[in-house]
């Protein structure tokens, strides 16, 4: 029998997911909620909702005992724990059964098998399952994984045992800098997952990140739907998600899948999970050349690309399975049509190396001709204690190159005002001819940054939409057919706008694009494939050249906490050479020297929470 009632354990994007695929069923749906996400839009979707705790997801959303108290207090029959936060946190799991509430999720002990990435590689191997070759790190001192490392042969691949979300990851290139990396992984895991345990894999150089979608239910029954292909990663997080997986036949398809069934038969597995390969693509796509990574003992932000191309909604089976239903579909009866990707848009600012942007979202548009599944509409704010996440993308096609096209010109058309996004970043990649070709692998988006990541400096056609907005519209001045006019000359079509604060000369292309033009309090902001850009005409101010030189400020880029700092006051430094580490949002942040100098002045305090722009460090160009 389905469930009557269900509390949602997380926020945001997966939160509505739940409660629209919820209220379809005719279930009623709980929200829990910091106070930072009281004003979001899942909390006014709920049926119901409860507070549970101060911003901070240590405070709130991964409270078991809090969680559990909500259910209690609106008399939920389950919870469901999205992604992420507590989603795969086996002891979480036990207390949601042992409190006679039905936990749509994995079982405990799978979550606990495969939640350890040593112990589930070892389980793997004696179930038969294909591993990437490595060690399991059962002896953890520095000097012992340093040997490891040398015996594998560089690069390798270090892991945190706990990790997930490309966190607690480092790759080593070669032995003289495993140390710094070693150090730095700890610190990321430990913070992230309160284990800072490590294993040492092979680092495959031509790798490929292929999952495959399994499901099991109570009655024993085990299917999988299709892979999805998930190469398309910024320091190992995903970025954009395809299915089917390019370039692959139906005969490697058939044996991943089959080692995808046989990895979650070997926990007895129930619910949505995620089995995940790595692939040496140096030679194609083949089955012989893709490991086991790990498994995702949970439900995927990147699902909806496999119910575009099957055809099911994962989360309701999630919810059917859990309410002790059998499987909706048999192993024959599910196949796959067509081509389908996801984006994921982030506030982030792919000009200054993809650092998270906080602030309140005063303009947002999304396309209307997508799937756009988000937590956010215009008015809200992004945090820096969550995920910077405003939305996923979603497109379905019959072939990559249409589902390819379509998510590019749907990233293109974002309007996001003031905080940035990497739309524009997203629509480049998307189109660019490297990845249409399928030429892909997880060292894609850094091997092709420069051309992939917009300059910061705008484009002709930028200017020309710019210039186009402080135009007079036809009709609306009876001396606009005089603009440009001159007296034995050819009309002057120059205008001079301001982009960014930054004045320009820009002579007036007859038909240029004009752009979308909003208005964001008293600024006029132009959006032209995925980005925006503050426009108006220039003040006196800006026709003297500034001519102050770089002065060797060192900012803090975003809001965090500086974990290490590794100069003092009058040390000599080189261009590049680290400073400081601010942590944001878990992941570490280097800052380094812009010129070969001295430091100055030091700000900068290990534990010390800082603010974006933030002043931490000074340097006097030159040797002392």
């Amino acid at each position: 029998m389905m469930m009557h009632s269900l509390l949602i354990a997380n926020r945001g994007e997966i939160a509505a997911r739940i409660i629209r695929t919820a209220r379809r069923l005719g279930i009623r749906t709980i929200a829990v909620y910091s106070e930072a996400d009281a004003d979001m839009p899942f909390v006014r979707q709920a049926d119901q909702a409860v507070a549970i705790g101060p911003a901070p997801a240590r405070e709130s959303y991964l409270v078991a005992d809090k969680i559990l108290q909500a259910a209690r207090e609106t008399d939920a029959d389950a919870i469901h724990p999205g992604y992420g936060f507590l989603s795969e946190n086996a002891a979480f799991a036990a207390q949601v059964q042992e409190s006679g509430l039905i936990w749509v999720g994995a079982p405990p002990a799978a979550i606990a098998a495969m939640g350890l990435k040593d112990a589930a590689k070892r389980l793997m191997q004696e179930a038969g399952v294909p591993v990437t070759p490595g060690t399991l790190g059962e002896d953890q001192s520095p000097a012992r994984l340093r040997a490891e490392a040398d015996a594998i042969g560089y690069p390798v691949l270090i892991k945190a045992v706990a990790g997930g979300g490309g966190k607690g990851m480092r790759r080593v290139d070669d032995a003289n800098s495993f140390a710094d990396a070693l150090g730095s992984c700890l610190r990321e895991a430990r913070s992230a997952f309160g284990d800072d345990r490590v294993l040492i894999e092979k680092y495959v150089t031509a790798p490929r990140h292929i999952e495959v979608q399994v499901f099991g239910d109570l009655h024993g029954n085990v299917v999988h739907l299709f892979e999805r292909d998930c190469s398309l990663q910024r320091r190992h997080q995903k970025v954009i998600e395809e299915s089917p997986a390019p370039g692959m036949d139906a005969a490697t398809r058939a044996a991943i899948c089959d080692a995808a069934l046989l990895a979650a038969r070997a926990v007895s597995y129930v619910g949505a999970g995620t089995i995940e390969f790595i692939a040496d693509a140096s030679e194609g796509l083949r089955a012989d050349r893709t490991w086991f990574m790990e498994m995702n003992t949970r439900l995927q932000v990147e699902h909806p690309v496999t119910e575009a191309v099957t055809g099911y909604d994962l989360v309701e089976w999630q919810l059917r399975v859990a309410s002790g239903e059998a499987l909706p579909a048999t192993q024959e009866q599910i196949t796959m049509t067509g081509c389908a990707m996801e984006a994921r848009l982030y506030a982030e600012n792919p000009q200054t190396g993809f650092l998270p942007q906080v602030g309140r979202l005063d303009h947002l548009r999304l396309p209307n001709f997508v799937r756009v599944d988000s937590g956010v509409e215009q008015g809200c704010t992004i945090s820096p204690y969550y995920d910077p996440m405003i939305a996923k993308l979603i497109t379905h096609a019959p072939t990559r190159e249409a589902a390819a096209a379509r998510l590019a010109e749907a990233c293109a058309a974002v309007e996001v005002w003031p905080v940035r996004t990497n739309a524009a970043f997203l629509a480049r990649t998307l189109a660019d001819p490297a990845f249409r070709s399928s030429q892909i692998d997880t060292g894609f988006i850094e091997r092709h940054a420069d051309r992939l990541v917009a300059s910061a400096e705008p484009s002709g056609a930028v200017m020309q939409a710019a210039a186009q907005a402080l135009l007079p519209s036809p009709g609306t001045d009876p001396w606009t057919t005089l603009a440009g006019f001159r007296i034995n000359a050819p009309p002057d079509r120059s205008v001079l706008v301001e982009i960014d604060a930054t004045p320009y000369l820009v002579e007036v292309a007859p038909g240029a694009a004009a752009g979308s033009i909003i208005w964001s309090g008293s600024e006029r902001v132009l959006f032209q494939g995925g980005m925006g850009w503050r426009v108006g005409e220039p003040q006196a101010r800006h026709l003297v050249a500034d001519a102050t030189d770089v002065d060797g400020t060192v900012l803090s880029p975003m809001p965090g906490h500086v974990i290490a700092v590794e100069v003092a006051e009058g040390n000599s430094v080189t261009r590049g050479q680290t400073l400081l580490v601010v942590e944001a949002m878990k992941m570490e942040n280097r800052l380094v020297a812009p010129f070969d100098g001295t430091v100055t002045a030091l700000h900068a305090v290990v534990g010390r929470q800082v603010s974006e722009d933030m002043v931490l460090a000074r340097i006097k160009r030159g040797q002392p």
